[in-house]
């Protein structure tokens, strides 16, 4: 089957190496893998792989910038973007490229990883919503974030599909879409964790890639392409029939995960802002659908009220100086916003 190109951008993660070598020990078809190194170099070392190609920034300049780098190197068909402290299935490459089209974005069944012993831990975590904007989340605050699709805490017998966010109960409630849903083995997505997603190189050029303009922060990463891939006219899924494994850092301690940085909150608040006014008020010139059809699409959505449309007017409307300051200025209609990039 048709090569596919492996981007990591990677800063200051001391498994980046074995996520490297996870990917070649893992894959099965035609592969090249590209990381992309923040300024930094890995500790242990890259091992020598005649399909890997190491890309060195003197300047950090953030993901997305990176991510850009990579695809524009790649000489694959497909692309996938993977975080530097991942594992994979066996064969995830294959399995993953058997079900595709041309204009879809997928991501495999997710777990979490055990970094120190690079096991495989719980999951999978197959189904995210995206949090309505305009009320604060008692977990990620205002904007468009992606949260865990949690059941009823009570499941009602005469109601089986009424998914919603909920209270955390236990296993049953965390991963009840998940069980309810497992004979589904692909299946649409509404949003994704950012630390893996795989699309052809064709669909990523033509909806513009990631934004370097917005800001440099990894911040709504997967909604930006998410976002782009449906309103296109495309479709993200979830293919269950492989996984990765993925350690998040906020559950490690920093002399495990290797972070030595942390991201701006004040521009994590400005890109959020941002992306709310952008995508809730249909400013992406590319779309062929617009937010209306996305909502209807995963209708009913944990979070949003029934009259979602006339809380969007009324947030536009009473809270104008939360729309203002964004000067677009290209055709794609991207923001340059005064980040602070300190903190």
């Amino acid at each position: 089957m048709s090569k596919l190109s492996v981007i990591i951008p990677s800063r200051d993660c001391k498994f980046a190496s074995k996520t490297v070598e996870d990917i070649f020990a893992k894959a099965r078809g035609e592969i090249e893998v590209i990381i992309v190194l923040d300024n930094w170099w890995p500790h242990p070392p890259l091992k020598e792989h005649k399909n890997l190609i190491v890309v060195h920034k003197g300047t950090a300049t953030g993901l997305r910038k990176s991510v850009n780098i990579g695809v524009q190197i790649a000489t694959g068909e497909w692309i996938m973007k993977c975080d530097d402290h991942c594992m994979f299935g066996e064969g995830f490459d294959e399995i993953l490229k058997k079900d595709m089209e041309w204009d879809w974005l997928c991501n495999p069944s997710r777990y979490a990883l055990d970094a120190a012993n690079w096991e495989r831990g719980r999951g999978p975590t197959e189904y995210l919503y995206i949090t309505f904007p305009y009320v604060e989340d008692n977990q990620f605050g205002n904007g468009l974030h992606g949260k865990k699709w949690w059941g009823p805490r009570y499941p009602d017998p005469a109601n089986p599909g009424a998914f919603g966010a909920g209270l955390n109960s236990g296993f049953q409630q965390f991963y009840y879409r998940e069980i309810h849903e497992k004979d589904k083995r692909v299946d649409d997505l509404q949003t994704f964790q950012g630390s893996f997603w795989m699309m052809s190189k064709k669909k990523y050029l033509q909806v513009g890639g990631l934004d370097e303009k917005m800001c440099d922060l990894m911040e709504n990463e997967p909604q930006e392409l998410g976002f782009k891939v449906w309103l296109s006219g495309g479709r993200c899924i979830v293919n269950k029939n492989t996984w990765y494994a993925h350690m998040h850092k906020n559950e490690q301690p920093r002399d495990v995960n290797g972070r030595t940085w942390k991201l701006s909150y004040k521009a994590m608040r400005e890109t959020g802002r941002f992306q709310t006014w952008y995508w809730m008020n249909n400013k992406w010139p590319l779309r062929t659908r617009d937010i209306e059809w996305f909502v209807d699409h995963f209708w009913p959505i944990p979070s949003w009220p029934e009259n979602w449309q006339e809380e969007r007017a009324e947030y536009n409307r009473d809270k104008p100086e939360m729309n203002r300051n964004f000067r677009i200025f290209d055709p794609n209609g991207i923001s340059s916003l005064p980040f602070d990039k300190e903190g």
